[in-house]
């Protein structure tokens, strides 16, 4: 019975053209030949070799390549694949230009080997050399499902010896191509940087980032996806894994090594001082952004290039490769959020909470389904733990107010240092208006024990207005309830802080430097203002009038009842004695006016305005109406000058010296 399979190769005895491709080769006999037949086919084999040798004289001899055995190889291939193991006469012989074949293949191994022949990808016979490899590879997988033959054993070695070691040169290549990715990436990078440095261009940008690697011609990036393929074809899968994770870790760490990005264990970050880790969380943000909006996708790219022909191990790979990158990044957020909490890391654990919730969507779409959920899962977990933190670092403020309790009035009754803290710690705070809100609603259930949630109301505020107020927090969201009652605890520990002068008109002065500022600092910020809203900042502007009123009425409404006619006539006499005694007190009382309040502090240059207008409003014509009235009453010379010591022009001068913060000398002036 006869098989399919070719005995000889296309450039040796080849069959007749009408086979068209197709070999007719004979199964190895079950017994033996008897001696006669032996010895007429061994006359017979004599007779062959004389014919060859004189064919050998007369036609030139045919070179065979390793183009041609390829092309012997394909066309036999079919055949050992529909035989395999189902030959039940007897293993069939493999044809001598297998052994020919492989020499070829072993031969052009040996010379890329060579330091001398070292091969160049993309050029010359790289494309026959892996074609070659192919055919090792499926030759070895067709031999090896034969009925298994003593005489297959030696060749099933040979052909897996020189696949071993075709495989072991291909993974050395593909080791240096992507090395040699790396370091064509890295010199283009480095000369992108330098450019952007003489262009004075300090910012990142992200469109034109590239990954290392990525960006190589594209002919290595085919010559990768070839050589891939040929290895994890042949059986060599973990092998080119193996070697494209390393080189490609190698890379990715290289690179957030360059973008400022160290790996810190969770408890390195908890021993860090603040003032350090307060430096490295910018870099973080960076660095996490670069990965989800670049990297990260850059490198998906690649391992689909080069394993597309495998979906699912290039989704291992990248898997394998980024996930623990993520991991790392939560784990320093994690550890952050767990560091003893303090007013002044808020706006970092709110710029890194940002940073989780928009890169969350970004990374989600490039892992397989389930490795995106968890890291989705993971990500929201160490978000809503920054988001926690932020607002119990929110929450403190109102302690921060409480326990200050000094005992020291500010000099001058300006702006308490608190004041200034709090309200730019809140127009800071507004300025992520959106993301406090957001962390509030998602944790709206978080509620301080020590919070005040009753809101106060202050002298000059209408009833209606407060229901009016009451009417719009019903429909406030949590972050602006709570930034009420921070308003509100400022506002009652500024009440409690300016009784502790015994100067009532300074306590005035005090309260409406304080309240000037707020009400600036709110007018000045859209988002702030838009929380507060109008009728909160109608109340605030109606309390610093009542305030304005007090001073007034507890400073000069005194002075000017010195310059009242009452007491001063008698049956329609004016009483020099009382005159005199009322010119006395005025000046004694309008010196040290001036004297006091010329070192208090009034730093709003509208306010302080304000004041002196309202006051020269209300002195100067009383002032000189009196003057001009009683003036005449005094003798001429010394006398007037004794008791009339100030013009109307100087009073109101030194009404413009007072709130200035420096105490200024009259008798300096005078002289």
């Amino acid at each position: 019975m006869e098989n399919n399979l070719p005995e000889n190769s296309s450039s040796f005895n080849k069959q007749d053209a009408n086979d068209n491709n197709s070999y007719t080769l004979t199964s190895l006999p079950t017994e033996e030949s008897p001696n006669v037949a032996t010895e007429e086919k061994s006359a017979h084999i004599e007779d062959q070799k004389a014919d060859e040798i004189e064919n050998t004289e007369i036609e030139p001899e045919i070179q065979y390549t390793l183009e041609t055995a390829l092309q012997d190889v394909d066309r036999l291939l079919p055949t050992l694949c529909a035989l395999k193991g189902d030959n039940e006469d007897g293993s069939p012989d493999i044809p001598e230009f297998v052994e020919k074949f492989l020499d070829l293949v072993e031969e052009s191994i040996l010379k890329h080997e060579s330091a001398e022949s070292k091969l160049i990808w993309g050029q010359g016979d790289t494309a026959s050399f892996l074609d070659s490899v192919d055919r090792i590879s499926k030759l070895n997988n067709s031999i090896a499902e034969l009925k298994p033959n003593s005489k297959h054993s030696l060749l099933i070695n040979r052909v897996c010896s020189i696949q071993q070691r075709a495989m072991s040169f291909l993974e050395d290549e593909f080791r240096i191509l992507l090395e040699e990715c790396r370091t064509v990436e890295a010199e283009q990078s480095d000369a992108a940087n330098l450019k952007e440095k003489q262009q004075g261009d300090v910012e990142t940008n992200t469109e034109n980032s590239k990954f290392p690697g990525y960006s190589s011609p594209p002919q290595i990036i085919s010559t990768l996806n070839r050589i891939a393929k040929e290895m994890i074809s042949g059986g060599y899968e973990s092998e080119c894994c193996q070697v494209y994770m390393m080189a490609r870790r190698h890379v990715f760490y290289e690179t957030l090594s360059k973008l400022g990005y160290e790996k810190m264990s969770f408890d390195d970050v908890q021993k860090m001082q603040w003032e350090a880790l307060e430096r490295d969380i910018p870099t973080w943000i960076k660095t996490f952004k670069e990965c989800a909006n670049v990297l990260f996708s850059n490198e998906h790219k690649l391992a689909q290039e080069i394993f597309n022909h495998y979906p699912s191990i290039s989704a291992t790979l990248f898997t394998n490769l980024t996930r623990g990158v993520v991991i790392q990044f939560l784990n320093f957020a994690e550890a952050v959020a767990m560091t003893k909490r303090s007013a002044e890391k808020l706006f970092k654990f709110l710029d890194m909470y940002e940073t989780l919730r928009d890169s969350l969507s970004s990374i989600g779409t490039l892992f397989p389904e389930q490795c995106a959920k968890e890291l989705r899962t993971e990500t929201t977990i160490t978000r809503c733990r920054m988001g926690e933190a932020a607002i119990c670092i929110f929450c403190d403020l109102e302690n921060s107010i409480k326990s200050d309790t000094g005992k020291t009035p500010v000099p001058g009754g300006a702006v308490h240092p608190l004041t200034r803290y709090i309200m730019n710690y809140l127009k800071y705070a507004c300025e992520y208006k959106d993301t406090v809100e957001m962390v509030f609603k998602e944790h709206s259930k978080i509620e301080r024990a020590d919070s005040t949630s009753r809101p106060r109301t202050y002298d000059g505020a209408g009833q209606s207005s407060v229901n009016q107020e009451a009417a719009e927090m019903e429909n406030q969201s949590p972050f602006s309830s709570q930034l009420m009652r921070v308003m509100d605890l400022l506002d009652a520990s500024l009440e409690a802080k300016s009784r502790l002068y015994r100067d009532i008109s300074l306590s005035c002065i005090f309260m409406m430097n304080n309240g000037r500022y707020i009400l600036q600092k709110i007018k000045g910020s859209a988002e702030i203002h838009g929380v507060m809203g109008d009728t909160w900042c109608r109340r605030k502007s109606s309390n610093l009038r009542n305030f304005h009123k007090g001073y007034q009425r507890e400073t000069w409404t005194k002075l000017l009842g010195c310059l009242s006619h009452e007491g001063l006539t008698s049956h329609g006499k004016v009483m020099k004695p009382v005159l005199k005694e009322r010119f006395k007190s005025f000046n004694t009382m309008f010196d040290e006016i001036h004297k006091t309040q010329s070192t208090w502090v009034v730093s709003d240059e509208q306010l302080q305005s304000e004041l002196r207008v309202s006051i020269q409003a209300v002195m100067i014509p009383a002032y000189r109406s009196f003057l001009a009235r009683f003036s005449q009453v005094l003798d001429p010379g010394r006398q007037t000058e004794k008791y009339i010591k100030f013009q109307p022009e100087d009073i109101e001068t030194y009404i413009e010296e007072l709130f200035d913060g420096n105490p200024a000398s009259m008798a300096r002036r005078r002289v």
